[in-house]
């Protein structure tokens, strides 16, 4: 059996590490990401992933695990000169891309034994009267979750054009994923906290992160937790203005 050590956490402290998933191949966002990578991409003059640092740092998250893999070097030379007041470790996929799920196994071992955050370093949101990372920190409870995930209604998607990921409950409990040809009222924001138990039995190679979400709704362990800010999906150049402009009206 492939397993972790776990390390209970009583809740509502801010997780010490964070997975910052930064390998993707950005191919969504072509031509921009032909000679950076997607992190790399800037929005209002500023990279989505030091967006990303800014959110961690402010949450009080102490250490940051980075994957790599397109244009590593670019994106370990950004992390290096650009990346101040948190540790970094870099865990590099070079030699083969392993989605999101292996990316996390493959960084394991630096992750460590404890309740962990998962951020997509093109994720782009903006606090509402909390700090989303410090609220999925307060909403954690270790007894009963494996997973829980920053969600935002559908409605309040901007610049995504998709469906919908999940139905929860009235407690916030992830019942399940969107039904075929039905919308499911939430989409996934990127930021999610996990804990080391749900990562067992993985297969070899690439996998999604989905493979550790669906065990841990089917134990009934998996919740979702409403964003009170906004929330962009920065996937193509076109979202890109739509994004500027709704930053700039506050």
């Amino acid at each position: 059996m492939k397993t972790l050590a776990i390390r209970p956490d009583p809740g509502g402290r801010v997780p010490e590490t964070a997975m910052v998933m930064a390998a993707g191949l950005g191919k969504r966002m072509r031509p921009l990401t032909a000679t950076r990578p997607k992190p790399l991409v800037e929005v209002s003059g500023k990279p989505l992933i030091d967006y990303v640092f800014d959110r961690l740092r402010a949450a009080g998250v102490k250490r940051a695990v980075v994957n790599v893999h397109y244009l590593a070097d670019a994106m370990e030379a950004h992390l290096v000169h650009r990346v101040k007041g948190i540790e970094v470790i870099v865990s590099d996929e070079r030699d083969a891309l392993l989605e999101t799920g292996g990316g996390i196994v493959k960084a394991r071992a630096e992750i460590g034994d404890s309740p962990f955050l998962v951020v997509n370093s093109d994720n782009l949101w903006l606090d509402g009267p909390t700090d989303a990372i410090r609220a999925l920190a307060a909403r954690w409870d270790d007894e009963t979750m494996d997973a829980l995930l920053l969600v935002v209604p559908l409605a309040r998607a901007h610049c995504h054009g998709g469906q919908g990921d999940f139905r929860l409950d009235a407690d916030g409990k992830i019942v399940g994923r969107r039904l075929p040809g039905k919308p499911a009222p939430f989409v996934y924001t990127g930021v999610q906290i996990l804990s080391p138990r749900v990562i067992a039995d993985w297969p070899d190679g690439p996998f999604s992160t989905m493979l550790f979400w669906e065990r841990a709704i089917a134990a009934g362990r998996a919740y979702g937790l409403v964003h009170q800010g906004l929330w962009f999906d920065v996937g193509t150049p076109a979202a890109i203005p739509q994004a500027e402009a709704m930053m700039a009206d506050g």
